[in-house]
């Protein structure tokens, strides 16, 4: 009873996952539970953008799209989440918006941003990224091999990920050559691509 009790008090430790989803693939789903385990998060939140602020996407799904297919390709997972926080708000998402409102609405929840363990060099050129430091940490996931920052002065958690090479931008070329794309997307994802007649 006494250990029950203890484990309420405790704050939620939620992970997000931002991107731009298009579409979302096995390696995003693979992160997620990456850092779940190994950062023992008790939930991760996937949060697709409306338009990404440092890039200009190529061939980027209506939003819509990208919403539902994360919705199918977590279904059934009660780890993973999703929030269209990013998308109702439109223009170009900002990683320090997103946290600013994520910590208004849950002021006792512990974030952490999930990255790829290659973007930690990025970090400094974030927007605000000292206030985003001060709303969560951020936890860098690198593939075998991965060889991290001499210097870590955002002091990033770093865990170990599994090996994978899919990638949004092989699947939308793959789609492009009349290529198959199963197995690199969840079933239901793939099904849904198919429908739809996306990334043709």
């Amino acid at each position: 009873m006494l250990a029950s009790i203890r484990s309420m008090a405790e704050p939620l430790r939620i992970g997000i996952c931002g991107g731009t989803f298009n579409p979302v693939h096995i390696g995003h789903l693979l992160i997620a539970q990456d850092a779940l385990e190994q950062a023992r998060l008790d939930r991760v939140l996937f949060i697709p953008c409306a338009t990404p602020p440092h890039k200009t996407a190529h061939r980027l799904a209506p939003a819509r799209h990208r919403l539902e297919m994360l919705r199918l390709a977590i279904r059934g997972d009660h780890r993973f989440a999703v929030d269209d926080l990013e998308m109702r708000r439109g223009g170009p998402s900002y990683s320090v918006e997103t946290l600013a409102e994520l910590k208004r609405r849950q002021p006792q929840a512990e974030f952490s941003f999930i990255i790829g363990g290659d973007s930690l060099p990025d970090l400094p050129h974030w927007r605000e990224i000292d206030r985003l430091v001060r709303l969560c940490r951020f936890i860098a996931v690198g593939r075998p091999g991965f060889k991290p920052p001499r210097t870590n002065p955002y002091r990033a958690l770093l865990v170990r990920g599994h090996a994978c090479e899919v990638s949004s931008t092989d699947i939308r070329a793959r789609r492009g050559r009349q290529q198959s794309i199963r197995y690199l997307v969840p079933d239901a994802v793939f099904r849904y691509i198919q429908a739809h007649k996306l990334y043709r």
